[in-house]
């Protein structure tokens, strides 16, 4: 029996030698390579899963944007959901290869070591399991050198994005800066000047506070919708429907585009401020048309308090009188071949100017670097004692104001010293109204032979000096019902910085029927352009954004293309090192 016994652990010995000689060399590398091209495997499902979904609720999820959220956009792809790929990847791979790890071995110790066959492929046991736990090194090789890709790509696309930020950005500034453009908001009560408005999202009209190239996006941001904005002025952001920030209210279309430019009529109760408003409309329209431009109303609004004015003025009746509360700015988009302008008229009644508690109310008055001074010549201390009997009656007819224009120009200055400037402005346009009537009486024969020699022999010469130091330039027009078209449009033209150049028209010229029809927000104002509101095309809510589709389709196509390339080259490299 002992012979027997030493035979058989002979054979075993022999079996067993027989094994790691011959057959475990080859199990090694066969368990090695079949668990790594497992685990690569496992890596490239889950990768073409996650990069290829197009829904927000695929393997690795894309959080909506909260709709009450300051701006309810989707960042930037490589500035965050980049990272949550990344780590679903990571989740999804390295987990399940731990499991089917520990699974192999424990099948594999389960059907082979059982007595008695156990003791005869222990060495091929041995083989597979070492090559199951060998495969983490060549697997953590190929996970850093996706890694290595995934930063890579990451990395250069934030450096293109970047660079994309700051030039769109500076060229933005530079563009605004060589324009000088002014945002400002008109509506009562506000008035504020505007870094940026608020831009609506045409599909959803969610409001947009950050439209600029900035984290979430530098030639578009993509609304929690699936709109894509523009994000500047250049890129066509200016047809997007535009409101003030501080009180929510609309703001002209094409803001943004074409210089804001503040003009407002400053003078005493009853001084002429809506009728000359009217006529330098009339006017500048006339003169727009005649120059091979156009003069829109942004608002349904003014345009037709512009026609019931212009018909009532037609007909010989009087304006009727300015009410108390804040002026609404009366805008007008002006485009010539000079350039481009929207003007915000404001009309305020007298009695704001009267006071300087009223005054600091218009706060509009500290944004633009032109303004109107209007001075009823009937409101001069000095003019009416120099008026006949028959000039007194004249006058009576005609409303006048009881505030000396002194006073008034006065008050405005102190206030407006307040200003960074010190008040000053670059243009004052200083308007003499009723000069029909004036040019009837005896003392205002001559008056639009030299506007200022007339006003500084009747009494106003402090006045003049002090214009003459709070502007860098001043020019002066004696206006009534009859001036012309011409005369008007040019004072004008010169306040905003727009040139007009045109034929000269009379007054009953100025509107053809039909004409003074308002260009109603952002598609009027891209329709003076030849170009119409922005649309963007529809999407579904449910889809991620078409950037995101693409930075997942450049990180598939790099780990797929420079994967294996990398761990190559890691391959090479440690095979080198320790050769």
């Amino acid at each position: 029996m002992p012979v027997v016994y030493v035979l058989l652990f002979c054979l075993w010995a022999g079996l067993v030698w027989v094994e790691f000689v011959f057959v475990v060399p080859v199990a090694v590398p066969v368990a090695l390579v079949a668990a790594t091209g497992a685990g690569i495997g496992r890596f490239a499902v889950v990768a073409w899963r996650t990069l290829t979904a197009v829904r927000l609720d695929g393997p690795s999820a894309v959080p909506r944007p909260a709709a009450d959220a300051p701006d309810p956009v989707y960042p930037q792809y490589l500035l965050d959901q980049v990272w949550r790929d990344v780590r679903t990847l990571t989740l999804r791979t390295i987990p399940w290869c731990l499991a089917e790890a520990r699974g192999a071995v424990t099948t594999l110790t389960a059907r082979m070591l059982p007595l008695p066959q156990g003791l005869a492929v222990f060495p091929i046991w041995l083989g597979l399991c070492a090559g199951i736990l060998l495969s983490a090194l060549p697997l953590a090789v190929a996970a850093v050198a996706f890694a290595v890709v995934t930063v890579s790509v990451a990395a250069a696309g934030l450096v293109a994005w970047s660079a994309c930020v700051l030039v769109l950005g500076t060229v933005e500034r530079l563009w605004t800066a060589y324009r000088r453009i002014l945002l400002a908001c008109p509506h009562p009560g506000c008035y504020e000047r505007l870094a940026l408005p608020a831009y609506a999202c045409p599909n959803c009209d969610a409001r947009h506070f950050r439209l600029v190239p900035n984290r979430l996006g530098a030639f578009r941001h993509v609304c929690r919708c699936g709109a894509r904005l523009p994000t500047t002025i250049l890129l066509g952001r200016f047809r997007l429907s535009a409101y003030c920030p501080h009180c929510g209210r609309p703001l002209p279309g094409r803001i943004g585009r074409a210089r804001v430019e503040p003009l407002p009529f400053v003078g005493g109760p009853a001084a002429g401020k809506t009728t000359l408003m009217f006529l330098a409309v009339r006017a500048l329209r006339a003169g727009a048309a005649a120059s091979g431009g156009r003069a829109e109303f942004v608002e349904a609004r003014d345009a037709g308090a512009y026609a019931d004015a212009l018909a009532e003025l037609d007909a010989g009746g009087r304006l009727a009188k300015t009410g108390p509360e804040l002026p609404a700015a009366t805008m007008l988009d002006v485009t010539l071949p000079a350039g481009h302008r929207i003007l915000y008229l404001f009309d305020p009644a007298g009695e704001l100017h009267t006071g300087a508690t009223r005054v600091e109310r218009l706060r509009y008055l500290d944004h633009g670097e032109a303004l109107l001074f209007v001075i009823d010549p009937f409101a001069l201390p000095e003019l009416r004692p120099a008026l006949s009997r028959e000039e007194r009656l004249l006058v009576e007819a005609t409303a006048t104001s009881e505030e000396d224009p002194a006073d008034t120009l006065q008050r405005l200055l102190a206030d407006l010293r307040s200003r960074a400037d010190q008040g000053r402005h670059r243009r004052i346009a200083v308007v003499v109204t009723k000069a029909d009537v004036l040019r009837r009486t005896s003392v205002g024969r001559d008056v639009e032979e030299d506007v200022r020699g007339w006003l500084e022999g009747v009494g106003l010469g402090n006045t003049i000096r002090t214009l003459d130091r709070t502007a860098g330039h001043v020019r002066y027009l004696a206006s009534g019902l009859d001036t012309p078209s011409a005369a008007l449009a040019d004072l004008f033209g010169w306040a905003v910085g727009l040139p007009i150049d045109g034929p000269d028209r009379g007054p009953a010229e100025s509107d053809a029927p039909g004409s003074i029809a308002p260009e109603s927000g952002a598609a009027g104002a891209g329709a003076a352009e030849g170009r119409g509101a922005w649309r963007a095309p529809g999407r579904s809510e449910r889809l991620v954004p078409l950037t995101y589709q693409l930075g997942r389709g450049v990180l598939l196509t790099a780990l797929v293309v420079l994967g294996p390339t990398a761990l190559l080259l890691l391959g090479l490299a440690g095979y080198a090192r320790f050769r």
